[in-house]
């Protein structure tokens, strides 16, 4: 896993540097901070966009260089996963890494499973495989295969005791045992009683550090994990292990960030609900905060690039070939809404963006055109910074 991310890691360098030797853009062909309110009205009046709140802020100094409706309560679709981002590197430690031990217990018809909440168990054994993740199916399979060892090819009156594992994944290890005929008796325990109770370790998984895992998150956009990071948070903050938790924990974070959270609504810790609500301006704060903050480097290093990675790796390539290579952001898709906060480089400058366009038309056609018109909108202001290099050549003799 560490290997594949590092890799990945170059070869995206290696295409940016590319982009940025071959995208070679005058700087006056990008707008200049007083020229851009004029043309963002108009651009952000386009039937497409509908209606949408948007902010731009200077990366440096925090000046709101352009805002529309940015203070209204709007859905951020999976923007959201931001805030999961920045509550997981606050409360738990990015080198962290998740295991998972399976034991026949003292008592020969007792299996212990002993979890530590792994948030990247994966229910695909394929899938596991091929991302170094922790394989249900395996874990399962190799379970019964050493409880039918001990207990002479019997399967009949088994207590399944554990600890530590999502409900989600209890519910998985039942369905899946199930569909192979096997129905134990399943009994959440205390740490301490899973550990007087286990013996020796038939099987065991260990999931990569946190930080690669909360690249994933924020790379491909996958719910599950940041609403399973969002809950690990809350814990470690001291609040719920549930929805109502992570909602403190966000407020938490952002007054913490000195950003006021009263206009945040969290239905959800993934942005999956259109019941989700904050302002273009809460994100924007965010993310000019975490940008000045060591501890939120990897949210800026894990954002996709537009062009190049995750969930932006197709954007902009026609829309706006300008700004290949130059947008880190995080996308977010509901059926009638769009959205995209990120960073976007501009000659010697960077800004901050965030627009939030939830009142468009509903169906695959209409989000396309928002996400083109977006596009064309960081095309404006994208651009490379190029250094001027004066060499000395002697002259021919």
């Amino acid at each position: 896993m560490v290997k594949t991310y590092a890799m990945r890691h170059k070869v995206i360098f290696i295409l940016l540097a590319l982009v940025s030797a071959l995208n070679v853009v005058p700087s006056n062909a990008a707008l200049s901070p007083s020229a851009i309110p004029a043309v963002f009205d108009k651009l952000l009046a386009v039937p497409a966009l509908s209606n949408p709140a948007m902010i731009l802020i200077d990366g440096i100094t925090g000046e709101i260089v352009y805002q529309r409706k940015a203070y209204s309560q709007r859905k951020p679709a999976s923007v959201m996963k931001l805030l999961s981002g920045v509550a997981t590197l606050k409360y738990l430690d990015p080198e962290s890494t998740f295991s998972t031990n399976i034991s026949i217990g003292v008592d020969s018809r007792t299996l212990v499973i002993q979890g530590s909440y792994d948030p990247w168990i994966s229910t695909s054994y394929i899938a596991a495989r091929k991302m170094n993740r922790a394989s249900l199916p395996y874990l399962a399979n190799r379970s019964m295969a050493m409880l039918r060892k001990a207990n002479g090819n019997s399967l009949e009156e088994i207590t399944v005791l554990y600890t530590g594992l999502f409900s989600q994944d209890v519910s998985n290890f039942k369905s899946y045992w199930a569909n192979q005929g096997f129905r134990p008796t399943m009994k959440t325990v205390s740490s301490a009683e899973s550990f007087a109770k286990a013996g020796e370790i038939v099987a065991s998984a260990e999931s990569p550090k946190l930080n690669e895992i909360l690249e994933f998150t924020l790379l491909w956009s996958d719910n599950l994990l940041a609403e399973r990071l969002a809950r690990l948070a809350s814990r470690s903050a001291g609040y719920g292990f549930n929805i109502e938790g992570v909602a403190q924990t966000f407020a938490q974070v952002l007054t913490d960030l000195e950003i006021d959270p009263t206009k945040l609504r969290v239905i959800d810790a993934s942005g999956l609900s259109k019941k989700n609500r904050i302002t273009a301006s809460i994100v924007g704060q965010l993310l000019f905060k975490l940008r000045q903050d060591e501890k939120f480097k990897y949210i800026y290093d894990f954002l996709p690039v537009g062009g190049i990675s995750g969930t932006l790796e197709s954007r902009f390539l026609t829309t706006a070939p300008t700004a290949v290579g130059l947008v880190r952001a995080k996308t977010g898709t509901l059926n009638g809404t769009v959205t995209l906060a990120g960073f976007v480089e501009s000659v010697d400058r960077e800004y901050i963006f965030v627009t939030l366009a939830d009142d468009i038309q509903r169906g695959t056609r209409a989000s396309d055109r928002a996400r083109a018109a977006i596009d064309r909108i960081l095309g404006r202001i994208a651009a490379p910074n190029i250094p001027t290099e004066i060499s000395e050549v002697e002259p021919t003799p």
